[in-house]
C-alpha cells in the first residue's frame, strides 16, 4: 500500500491568513510528521478546518506560504479527505459509494477490492446492496472510512470524522481508524481531547487570536491507547485546561 511509504508535509504561513479580511490563523509553521498521526485541535472558528482545507488544495496558498510534502513531490492526487458528514451519495448502494471516486475519475472500479475493503471495516457482504438511508450512522461512517480507504492515498485529512455518531460507536470506529491508518500520514481535526489521545502520535493546539498551533504533550505508547488508562486521563484533563485558555 502507498500509506506504508507516506511522507509528512509541511505547512508554512510567514503572513498568517485572512478570510474576508478576517484574520483566521497567525503566522505559522507547521510539521506534520510522516507515517503517524497528528491531531489537531482548538476552539471553534480558530482555524482548523481551514488549515485542512489548505493541504487538500480547496483554499489557496496566501502569497508567501507554502504547502509542502517532505518528499519533494506534488501533494495533488496523494491525499484522501474524510469529511465530518459522511457525505453518502443517496442515489447510489454502499458499493457505489465505496467506489465512488473511480466512478468520479471515469475508471472502471476495483469491485473486489472494493468488496474486500467492506468486509474490513466490519461491515457484511449484504450490506453492499443497501442505500444509505438503510444504514444507522455508525454504518454510514464505516462506509466513510472504506470509500477513504478506498483511494490508498498514503495521506489522510480528516475532519471530524467520528463526532456524528453516539459514544460507543466512535470509540469502535477510533480503534478501527487506527489500525487501518497505520503507516500512513493522518492530519485529524478533533473537538474531543480523548479521541485526539487516543489517536495521535502528535497533538498541536490553536491558540490565540489569530491562532496558532501549539505542540502539547501526548502519552506513552502506540494507537490506540486505551481509553481507561490513568496516563491518558490524566493527559486528558490537562488538556482540557490547556483548551479551556485557548481564545478564539
Amino acid at each position: 500500500m502507498q500509506g506504508l511509504d507516506s511522507p509528512g508535509f509541511r505547512i508554512v504561513l510567514p503572513r498568517g491568513l485572512s478570510l474576508g479580511g478576517l484574520p483566521v490563523l497567525g503566522a505559522l509553521d507547521l510539521a506534520v510528521a510522516a507515517g503517524r498521526t497528528t491531531a489537531l485541535l482548538g476552539p471553534s472558528g480558530s482555524g482548523k478546518s481551514t488549515l485542512l482545507r489548505l493541504v487538500a488544495g480547496l483554499l489557496p496558498v496566501p502569497a508567501g506560504g507554502s504547502v509542502t510534502a517532505t518528499d519533494g513531490a506534488p501533494l495533488p492526487g496523494r491525499i484522501a479527505y474524510m469529511a465530518q458528514q459522511d457525505l453518502l451519495a443517496p442515489w447510489r448502494d454502499v458499493l457505489g459509494n465505496i467506489t465512488l471516486g473511480a466512478h468520479l475519475r471515469g475508471e472502471a472500479p476495483d469491485l473486489a477490492r472494493a468488496r474486500a475493503m467492506l468486509a474490513e471495516v466490519g461491515l457484511a457482504p449484504a450490506d453492499s446492496q443497501k442505500c444509505p438511508a438503510q444504514l444507522s450512522g455508525g454504518m454510514r461512517q464505516r462506509v466513510a472510512l472504506a470509500r477513504t480507504l478506498m483511494e490508498d492515498r498514503p495521506m489522510v485529512l480528516m475532519d471530524e470524522p467520528f463526532s456524528a455518531v453516539d459514544a460507543p460507536t466512535r470509540h469502535r470506529m477510533q480503534s478501527l481508524s487506527a489500525r487501518l491508518l497505520a503507516g500512513r500520514t493522518v492530519l485529524l481535526v478533533t473537538h474531543d481531547p480523548l479521541e485526539a489521545l487516543r489517536l495521535a502520535d502528535q497533538i498541536f493546539v490553536l491558540t490565540g487570536a489569530p491562532a496558532v498551533p501549539v505542540a502539547v504533550p501526548v502519552p506513552e505508547g502506540a494507537p490506540p491507547r486505551p481509553a481507561g488508562d490513568p496516563a491518558l486521563l490524566a493527559a486528558q484533563a490537562a488538556l482540557l485546561e490547556r483548551l479551556s485558555e485557548a481564545v478564539a
